[in-house]
Parts: C-alpha cells; sequence; structure tokens
C-alpha cells in the first residue's frame, strides 16, 4: 500500500525515519492534531521521555478511534523545547515505529502554551479506504 522512499542519490536519513511515504489514491487520511504530554486528569508528567510516551499513547487512541493505528502513521512533525529533549524523544519515537519509518520532521521551538511541556507531535496516518470502524 504505501510506498517509502528514500532515494540513494541523497543523503539517508540522519535517524530512523524516511525520506518520504507515498499514500496511494483511495486512501483514508486522518490529520491528528498536535497532542502534548497530558493526561485526561490534566496531569503532566515531569521529563521528556514520559511526556513523548504520552503524546504518542494519545495518537494512538485517536487512530484507534478511526480503526487505525500507530502502523498506519505516515509522516510525524515533532516539536521540543531544546536540545536536552532530543535524544528523549527519539528513543521513544524509534522504539515505538519499525522499519521502513515514517517521515518525520523533528524541530526545536522556544516554548508551548504551558512551560512544564517540552514535547509535542503531531501525525498524518493512512489506511485503506474499506478499512472503517
Amino acid at each position: 500500500m504505501l510506498i517509502h522512499r528514500t532515494p540513494d542519490t541523497i543523503r539517508a536519513p540522519f535517524a530512523k525515519y524516511s525520506h518520504a511515504v507515498e499514500v496511494p489514491p483511495g486512501t483514508r487520511l486522518l490529520f491528528c492534531s498536535g497532542q502534548l504530554g497530558i493526561a485526561p486528569d490534566d496531569e503532566v508528567p515531569a521529563g521528556t521521555e514520559p511526556q513523548t510516551r504520552l503524546c504518542f499513547s494519545n495518537i494512538d487512541a485517536i487512530l484507534r478511534d478511526a480503526g487505525m493505528s500507530l502502523e498506519n502513521i505516515v509522516r510525524i512533525n515533532a516539536f521540543v523545547t531544546g536540545r536536552e529533549h532530543l535524544a528523549p524523544y527519539m528513543n521513544v519515537r524509534d522504539e515505538l515505529f519499525g522499519d521502513p519509518a515514517p517521515a518525520s520532521t523533528l524541530m526545536i521551538v522556544s516554548g508551548f502554551a504551558r512551560p512544564e511541556f517540552t514535547v509535542e507531535i503531531e501525525a498524518i496516518a493512512a489506511a485503506r479506504a474499506g478499512d472503517t470502524p
């Protein structure tokens, strides 16, 4: 279904991601808004790793509501508030996604709506048109 594009005519990815993922015609697309590491009871765990796990858990809940899972993610956009948060984020991402990995961008930003947040993740997922909940 999906075609992961990492041509050998350009530099290989710096980390575990694909340069591009092609989604064929007739595929359902789901666009997740940015998810923060906040639980339903408003608890925000300390540290980037637990916040990242909670972000992906929230994304997984959204995907499951649409009859999808993390395996359906074709694109991740992640934002962290400092270089010290890159490794904890990437460790969790690499643990959750196999090869070929989704296309991915990771950016350092100056902050989020509340200072305790260190990471925000948005995702795009794709599934065959007939795969509906």
